[in-house]
C-alpha cells in the first residue's frame, strides 16, 4: 500500500466532452455571425437613402460590438477544468506553514460590528494549528465599538473555540451556527453537549449585548476625538486573559491605520497594504487569507485545503494564490439580481483555472506573501530595497522568509515592535516608495484585486481555482436594486479604470501571458463599455424604425425562406446543446449542494 506521502494532494479534472462542445459551439456560432456581418456590410455599399443608412450603421456597429465581447468570453470555456483536494494527506501540523488573516471594515453602522466579530471568530475557530495563525482586523474608521467589540469576542473565543474543537463543529460562525435547530453533529442529542451548547449560547447572546451596546456610547466619542478620515495610528495586540496557557488561542492584533485628509487612501487597497506592513514585523507569515468583513468561515479545513496546492512541490514555486468562490446565505428566493454572480463562478473561473488561473477576486483566497513583494525584493542592496519597502528596518527584515519576530517575549508583547507597526501604518509612510505600484496591491484602479491579479499572472505566477460541495465561506449580498446599482458602478469603474489604462488586457497581456488568458481579463474590463452601448441601441432604435416604417432585418421572400429558417434552426440548435450543458451543471451542482434551482424561461 502506498504512503500518503506518495499520494497526490489534489487532482486536476478535464472533461473532454465538455471542451469539444464549448468548441464546436464556438465554431459554428462564429460562422452565424460572419453571415450577418457579411449582410450588414453589403446592405451599406449598396443602400442610398440616408435615413436608413444612420439606424443601420448603428445597429451594426451594436452588432459588431456584441459579437467581439462574445468573442473574448469564448476563452472562459476553451479549457474549464475542476479540482478536488485531499487535506487529509497533508503533513503533520508541526510542518504546516503559518497563516495571517486580513479581515477589513469601516463603518460599523453599514457594517454591524456584531456581524464582523462573527467573521473574526470564525477565521480564529480555523481547523490549524492556533500558533500558526494569527487574524488581524483593519478598523479603517478607528472606531471604539470595534475595538470594544474585538476585546469582546476574545473572551468569548476562549468559550467558543474549545467547543468547536472538542465536539468536531464544522459551521463555526457563532451566529449562523445558533439560528438553525439542525447541529452538523452526529451525537447532538447527547446530554453532555445539549447542555454545553446551552452553556456557549448564553455566552453568545451575553457577547452580543456586551459588543452592541458599546456602540450607541461610542459614536459621539469618536466624533469628539477624530474623524473617520483624520486620526491617528492605532495597533493593539488583543490579550486579555492570556494567563491561561490551557487554552490556546491566535494571534489577534487590531489595525487602525492613520488617516489625514491632505493624503490619499487608496481605499481598500491602502488597508490592505498596511495591514501586510504591520504584519510582516509582528508574524510575518509566509501566506495570507484574506476576508471580507461580511464573509465568514463556513467550513474550517479551509487552510488546510489551500494547503493541498500550496504543498505541492511542482505548482508551489510558481502559485501565487487559490481563489475560493463567493457563496451567499441571504440571497432572495429567486435571486432576480444574480448577486451571487453565478456565471463568474461557475463558468468563467473555472475557465479561467484551465488557462493560467483565476482573477483575485477581493474575498476568499489564500495569497503568498512572497507574490506580493517578489518583483521589488529581487533588489539585493539595501539602497534598493527601501526604496521599494520603505525605510524600516525591522520590515526589510521581514522580507526574508527565515525572519520569525520575536513578539511576545516573557509574556509580554514586545512595545519596540508595536510602535514599529505603528510608524508603518502611518500614511507618510508610502511617500516615495513602491508600495501601490510594484510591491503589494496596485493603486491605479479601484478593482485593486482584478488589476494586482492580472499583474502577478503576467509576472509569471499562477493561481488555481478550488470550489468544493461545501462552500467554504458565506456572506451577505445585495438585495435590493439600490444596493445592486452602488456596487455595479463600482465594479464597473473599477474594470474600465483598467481597460484605458496602461494595463489593458489586450496591450500589456500578450507580451506576458497567454493569448486565450488576456482575452478573458479582457472580457472583464471591456464589459462595462462594450454592453452598455449596444444594448441602449437595441432597447430604442429597432422601435422607432418600426414606427417610421425603416426596415432594419431582410424580407421573407418565399426562394430564400427556406435558407432563411435553415440559418434560423442552426442559429437555434448551436444555442440549445449550449443550454442543455449548463442546466446539466446546474442539476449536478444542486444535487451536490443543495442550492435552490433557477431557470429562465
Amino acid at each position: 500500500m502506498a504512503s500518503s506521502s506518495s499520494l497526490p494532494l489534489h487532482l486536476c479534472h478535464v472533461n473532454k466532452l465538455t471542451i469539444f462542445i464549448n468548441r464546436s459551439h464556438a465554431l459554428l456560432h462564429s460562422v452565424a455571425i460572419a453571415f450577418l456581418i457579411y449582410y450588414r456590410a453589403s446592405f451599406l455599399v449598396v443602400e442610398t437613402k440616408t435615413t436608413h443608412i444612420i439606424p443601420w450603421v448603428l445597429v451594426f456597429a451594436s452588432e459588431l460590438l456584441l459579437s467581439f465581447i462574445w468573442l473574448l468570453g469564448r476563452a472562459y470555456v476553451w479549457c474549464p477544468v475542476s479540482r478536488t483536494v485531499f487535506p487529509e494527506r497533508l503533513p503533520n501540523d508541526d510542518k504546516l506553514p503559518a497563516i495571517d488573516v486580513f479581515i477589513c471594515t469601516t463603518d460599523p453602522d453599514k457594517e454591524p460590528t456584531v456581524g464582523v466579530m462573527n467573521t473574526l471568530l470564525s477565521a480564529m475557530a480555523l481547523d490549524y494549528p492556533p500558533d500558526k495563525l494569527h487574524v488581524y482586523l483593519s478598523d479603517d474608521g478607528g472606531y471604539t465599538a470595534t475595538l470594544n467589540g474585538m476585546k469582546e469576542a476574545w473572551k468569548f473565543a476562549r468559550w467558543w473555540l474549545p467547543f468547536c474543537r472538542r465536539y468536531g463543529i464544522m459551521t463555526r460562525c457563532p451566529e449562523a451556527y445558533f439560528s438553525t435547530s439542525e447541529d452538523d453533529r452526529s451525537d447532538s442529542l447527547s446530554s453532555e453537549f445539549i447542555e454545553e451548547r446551552l452553556k456557549i449560547k448564553e455566552k453568545y447572546e451575553l457577547f452580543k449585548e456586551s459588543v452592541t451596546k458599546p456602540i450607541e456610547d461610542s459614536k459621539v466619542v469618536d466624533a469628539d476625538a477624530h474623524t473617520t478620515f483624520d486620526h491617528p495610528s492605532c495597533i493593539e495586540v488583543i490579550e486579555e486573559g492570556l494567563q491561561d496557557n490551557q487554552i490556546k488561542m491566535p494571534l489577534l492584533v487590531y489595525v487602525s491605520r492613520e488617516k489625514r485628509t491632505s493624503h490619499s487612501h487608496h481605499f481598500k487597497a491602502g488597508a490592505v497594504n498596511v495591514l501586510l506592513r504591520v504584519s510582516a514585523v509582528l508574524s510575518n507569515s509566509p501566506y495570507i487569507l484574506m476576508l471580507d468583513c461580511d464573509m465568514y468561515c463556513n467550513d474550517p479545513t479551509s487552510a488546510r485545503q489551500a494547503m493541498c496546492f500550496h504543498f505541492d512541490p511542482k505548482m508551489s514555486p510558481s502559485l501565487a494564490f487559490v481563489q475560493f468562490p463567493q457563496t451567499f446565505h441571504d440571497t432572495s428566493k429567486n435571486d432576480i439580481y444574480d448577486s451571487e454572480v453565478r456565471s463568474a463562478y461557475t463558468i468563467a473561473w473555472p475557465g479561467l483555472d484551465g488557462l493560467r488561473g483565476p482573477v483575485l477576486s477581493g474575498t476568499n483566497f489564500y495569497i503568498k506573501r512572497e507574490a506580493l513583494c517578489s518583483s521589488s525584493i529581487q533588489k539585493d542592496d539595501l539602497r534598493g530595497l527601501k526604496n521599494s519597502f520603505g525605510s524600516s528596518n525591522e520590515l526589510i527584515k521581514s522580507l526574508h522568509q527565515s525572519y520569525k519576530p520575536n513578539l511576545n517575549n516573557g509574556g509580554e508583547y514586545s512595545n519596540m515592535l508595536l510602535e514599529e507597526a505603528k510608524v508603518l501604518a502611518s500614511c507618510s509612510y508610502e511617500d516615495h516608495t513602491k508600495w501601490g505600484k510594484e510591491a503589494s496591491f496596485l493603486y491605479d484602479a479601484v478593482a485593486e484585486d482584478y488589476l494586482t491579479g492580472f499583474t502577478l499572472q503576467c509576472k509569471g505566477w499562477k493561481s488555481v481555482y478550488l470550489a468544493p460541495s461545501r462552500p467554504q465561506f458565506l456572506g451577505t449580498s445585495t438585495t435590493n436594486l439600490n444596493d445592486l446599482l452602488t456596487q455595479g458602478i463600482r465594479w464597473g469603474s473599477g474594470l474600465v479604470d483598467v481597460a484605458i489604462s496602461r494595463f489593458c488586457p489586450l496591450i500589456y497581456g500578450p507580451p506576458r501571458t497567454s493569448f486565450l488568458h488576456s482575452m478573458c481579463y479582457a472580457e472583464l474590463s471591456f464589459f462595462p463599455i462594450l454592453y452598455c452601448l449596444p444594448l441602449w441601441c437595441f432597447a430604442t432604435i429597432p422601435p422607432l424604425c418600426l414606427l417610421n416604417g425603416i426596415p432594419l432585418y431582410p424580407e421573407v421572400k418565399k426562394k430564400k425562406i427556406t435558407k432563411i429558417f435553415g440559418n434560423f434552426r442552426f442559429t437555434c440548435l448551436t444555442s440549445l446543446l449550449v443550454s442543455i450543458r449548463i442546466q446539466n451543471y446546474a442539476v449536478n451542482r444542486f444535487c451536490i449542494i443543495g442550492h435552490k434551482m433557477t431557470t429562465w424561461g
